[in-house]
């Protein structure tokens, strides 16, 4: 709601079991029962934080497909397993030709420089040119000098001269790119860390792109002020890793439905030691992810428990336990695009993301929109309770969660949700802080709303489809954060684009729709951000905060538009 683990004796918690080296339940647990057992033996430290295609990933996912198994659920993943596997990118690595030549000098990459992680990878030979502290405009005669140039560009001399250099190499080797350089070399000081590549994700830039620090960084700048020829050889591959949803299945009684699958879901991957996604992001302590999303997987764990204890329901019911959600939620796009049960004729979709902290008895159950039932069903079922809930009923079928891959193919859904706090995303997120006596409320609920539609007891209720194809799930760069930060609205368009960011849409209502953005716009610049792609726009949208008013480029039907956004504050 998107690493290096320990040697062996110690990933997943050691030796307590001879299952892969993962942890004997038990031994986590305590005395916990219910929904708490289930978020206590996730998001123990044993795990290291669940992070995609990790050790700790496959504990749990060995862990739900247990609970899975003793529900008497139906395994439901590829070739008749409980598991789909898929593949994710889970770092870099070096290939074979990584050089620096100099004054005829070939060094290989070691303690004074290094490619970065995201280094596209080439053999170029060509002419230094010394930057200094910052990139020239685009268009401008200083850009044009850059063009086949080998570009140096000095940390040292940014810090000298206030910071004018981007803070991210990821954003400043896109923008050489852009100006047309051949290869882009950062200069860094004595004592600097060079590029890891075990958790390096972010896309690869088009040129080679190296850090050099200390007195190979001081070489490197003389030559460049000189203007002299280097030669500069990257490869840099991507190291890929195998994640896992867990797929079971209760199956149901009406052969005349057997298409009409309800689908519960939700996420048990979260952020490993922490890094991109974190908001301590200095931090390499474990973020176990108790709420995030250890919470939604145990009541996902106990709404299958209780419907497949309960009366056969007349469809069947598909439980999805989806990873790579952190990392933009790779594993319910995956499920949507290879289904090993068919979703064409899916009623619904209903996902359970940070369910843990429920607060003044208030839960926020978002997709109203996506079925004109869903209003009357949702309260009808809360009010049914001894204690119902404070519903907040909100509109959106789109959200950082599973759910949006679902309503992408026009299935209603339900993302069920207790809001925010200040531990979300952070080391802290522990078990701990869990409300478990609410968090089996909402699992209770979440089930009762499952048979409703699956048709447990006397009638089977029915929802409206959704008529047409909704625009693309939202994903504007703004983090998978959620009440934090700056709003702007946009949808951007995944497809792979050369520069910029092109739309699907904008939301309605949203600051980006009051400033004229619409479908086909390519934003190129976000206030004083040049927008290379959807990791620049992230940049730019960061360092605004809400109330802003922030001139938005865009490129229209080969025209250049300038517009004002006010920014809105996400809730």
């Amino acid at each position: 709601m998107s690493i290096v683990f320990a040697a062996a004796a110690t990933a997943c918690g050691g030796p307590e079991t001879a299952d892969a080296g993962c942890p004997d339940p038990a031994t986590l647990t305590g005395e916990s029962t219910g929904t708490m057992e289930h978020v206590r033996y996730l998001a123990d430290d044993a795990l290291e934080g669940r992070d995609v295609a990790s050790p700790g990933e496959r504990c749990a996912a060995t862990y739900i497909v247990d609970r899975f198994e003793a529900a008497g659920l139906q395994p439901a993943g590829a070739d008749g397993d409980w598991l789909q596997p898929f593949e994710v990118r889970t770092g870099s690595r070096l290939g074979d030709d990584n050089a620096l030549v100099m004054a005829g000098e070939e060094t290989a990459p070691g303690a004074d420089w290094a490619p970065f992680g995201f280094s596209g990878s080439g053999r170029v030979e060509a002419a230094l040119v010394y930057a200094g502290a910052t990139l020239p405009p685009d268009s401008s005669e200083a850009a044009a000098a850059l063009e086949g140039r080998i570009v140096v560009l000095d940390l040292a001399a940014a810090d000298a001269t206030g910071g004018s250099l981007p803070d991210d190499p990821h954003f400043v080797a896109s923008l050489a790119a852009r100006r047309g350089a051949a290869a882009v070399i950062l200069l860094s000081p004595e004592g600097t860390d060079l590029p890891e590549f075990d958790g390096e994700r972010r896309p690869f830039v088009p040129i080679p792109a190296l850090e050099a620090r200390g007195a190979r960084a001081d070489a490197i700048r003389t030559a460049a002020q000189a203007g002299e020829t280097a030669t500069v050889a990257a490869a840099v591959e991507a190291a890929m890793g195998e994640a896992r949803n867990v797929v079971a299945l209760l199956p149901g009684s009406d052969p005349d439905r057997a298409d009409e699958v309800v689908i519960l879901g939700a996420h048990y991957d979260h952020l490993g030691r922490g890094g991109a996604g974190s908001l301590d992001p200095d931090s390499r302590d474990i973020h176990n992810g108790a709420d995030d999303n250890a919470s939604g997987t145990a009541a996902l764990l106990e709404a299958a428990e209780r419907l497949a204890d309960g009366p056969t329901p007349a469809r069947p019911v598909l439980f999805i336990a989806f990873s790579g959600e952190e990392r933009g939620l790779l594993g319910s796009a995956h499920y949507v695009s290879h289904p090993t049960v068919p979703v064409d004729d899916a009623v619904a979709m209903l996902n359970m993301d940070m369910v843990g902290r429920l607060r003044d008895n208030t839960l926020t159950v978002y997709g109203m929109v996506t079925a004109p039932e869903w209003e009357s069903l949702v309260r009808g079922v809360n009010e049914a309770r001894d204690t119902p809930f404070q519903l907040g009923l909100l509109p959106d079928g789109y959200g950082p969660s599973d759910h949006s891959s679902f309503y992408g193919v026009g299935i209603p859904v339900l993302h069920f949700f207790t809001n925010t706090h200040t531990e979300y995303h952070r080391p802290v997120d522990d078990w701990d802080t869990i409300n478990g006596e609410g968090l089996d409320r909402i699992a209770d609920l979440v089930a009762d709303i499952a048979g409703t539609l699956a048709g447990t007891g006397a009638r089977v209720a029915d929802l409206t489809p959704v008529e047409s194809q909704p625009p693309a799930p939202a994903a504007e760069g703004e983090g998978s954060g959620r009440g934090y930060g700056p709003y702007f609205g946009s949808i951007p368009d995944m497809a792979p684009a050369d520069y910029g960011v092109p739309l699907s849409g904008v939301r309605e209502g949203s600051p980006a729709e009051r400033a004229g953005l619409r479908g086909g716009d390519v934003i190129v610049r976000f206030g004083d951000t040049e927008v290379t792609d959807l990791y620049a726009f992230t940049y730019g949208l960061r360092d605004a905060a809400p109330g802003d008013r922030v001139e938005v480029v865009v490129e229209r039907d080969g025209q250049r538009l300038t517009l004002y956004a006010v920014l809105g504050e996400r809730r």
